[in-house]
């Protein structure tokens, strides 16, 4: 099964994890207090960015006649529009920039450049996701209802189809989150008309997403219209892989972990930190690549942290790492080519029947619980003084006979 006893799992106690949610407590009371002008340049000087890209990317596509200057006109569109749905869109919701009291710049009222509705993805994302992070049957976004993403998951035989479902769920992203975040909005809604306007608004978006994008550019490029059309597709289809690499390099490589219902009961905020780091995924980025991900190259900060402006999350990111470093915790992160084949790996691997697997739910690289440190004496929580999860995988590893095969 999957985690259940959170501290347990970490080799910590329960000192200790209360003592890790006050520090991390204090990193967030620090960035409040510091935060300000600075913060809203940065957020003004995006979306200003994003709009004259949008601009300029769409006129190189309706006046050039080259190849060359449609293919830099449909990436210079397709990073226009991942920077307006990551960095600005997404962090926007999360209510970041609220404190700026900006009626433009509000959680409340930015709609952004996708099929989804943005207050529908607020519910799905910014509760059911965020609070319950990974938590079995509680957080929608494991395998968004399509794929199978851990052992814990029951296995039929339409999983072997998984390798296919994942590359058409990349292409058509923004189509998948906006179903799912319907759904789920429905599934909160109490009478038949509530779900029935649901589902109306969602259709309204739909219809002036395609509205603007497969009708209204194309139009006024004239008779260049097909390029127009052809760009728009291209630069939608580039946006959605985008996204989708970098949400699943967050929350799917080998190290995120998932959790039992169980374990959110009676979860102090110290142990909703503790689970948040446990369940998540960094990736490495400069600066250029992390400003295209919308700084979810630090989703463990981003996890520990949501409404706090982005642009903040490198320098938090330093301070999360010394805790880890203190509390002798794992900091997950790697490359971003190694986080995504971890992540193709787990994808491709439940895609088969358990029969075929050899590690068990307790004990495998995408899955594991308390349970796989409890055949050896060396792996018990409480063996070692101040010592944590780190040091119990480091000491498993030398022991693989005790835990199982580890495919």
């Amino acid at each position: 099964m999957a985690i259940t006893q959170v501290a347990v799992y970490a080799h910590l106690s329960d000192t200790d994890v209360e003592a890790l949610g006050r520090e991390l407590d204090a990193i967030r009371r620090d960035i409040l207090g510091r935060r300000g002008a600075r913060d809203a340049a940065y957020i003004r000087r995006t979306i200003a960015f994003q709009r004259i890209l949008d601009v300029t990317a769409r006129l190189v596509i309706a006046c050039t006649r080259t190849k060359r200057g449609w293919l830099l006109g449909t990436t210079a569109l397709a990073a226009a529009k991942s920077i307006e749905n990551m960095e600005i869109g997404h962090n926007v919701c999360h209510g970041q920039w609220d404190w700026m009291n900006d009626p433009e710049i509000h959680s409340s009222t930015w709609e952004w450049d996708m099929a989804g509705l943005s207050s529908q993805w607020r519910y799905s994302h910014n509760y059911r996701h965020h609070v319950y992070t990974n938590v079995l049957g509680m957080d929608d976004d494991i395998g968004f209802g399509v794929m199978r993403m851990t052992r814990d998951q029951r296995w039929g035989p339409w999983l072997l189809l998984q390798p296919l479902q994942n590359l058409f769920l990349a292409a058509t992203f923004e189509w998948g989150i906006a179903l799912h975040d319907l759904y789920s909005e429905r599934d909160r809604a109490a009478a038949p008309a509530e779900k029935a306007a649901q589902t109306r608004a969602l259709i309204g978006k739909i219809a002036r997403q395609i509205g603007k994008d497969y009708v209204l550019f194309p139009a006024l490029s004239g008779r260049h219209w097909r390029r127009t059309l052809a760009a728009n597709l291209a630069a939608n289809t580039l946006r959605n892989l985008w996204a989708y690499v970098v949400i699943f390099c967050g929350h799917f490589p080998d190290g995120a972990e998932k959790f039992t219902p169980a374990a959110v009961q009676h979860e102090t905020k110290a142990e909703w930190y503790l689970r948040q780091m446990l369940g998540t995924a960094n990736f490495q980025a400069g600066p250029v690549l992390a400003f295209l991900s919308g700084n979810l190259c630090h989703q463990i900060e981003h996890h520990l942290f949501p409404d706090l402006p982005s642009n903040r999350y490198a320098e938090i990111a330093r301070r999360v790492r010394a805790l880890c470093d203190k509390y002798d915790l794992p900091y997950t992160t790697g490359p971003l080519i190694r986080q995504y084949l971890l992540t193709l790996r787990t994808i491709h691997k439940l895609a088969l029947p358990d029969s075929f697997l050899t590690a068990t739910s307790d004990d495998a690289p995408e899955t594991a619980s308390e349970r796989k440190f409890g055949a050896h004496p060396a792996l018990g929580v409480g063996a070692f003084p101040r010592r944590g999860l780190r040091t119990a995988l480091s000491l498993a590893r030398r022991f693989p006979s005790s835990r199982g095969a580890n495919l």
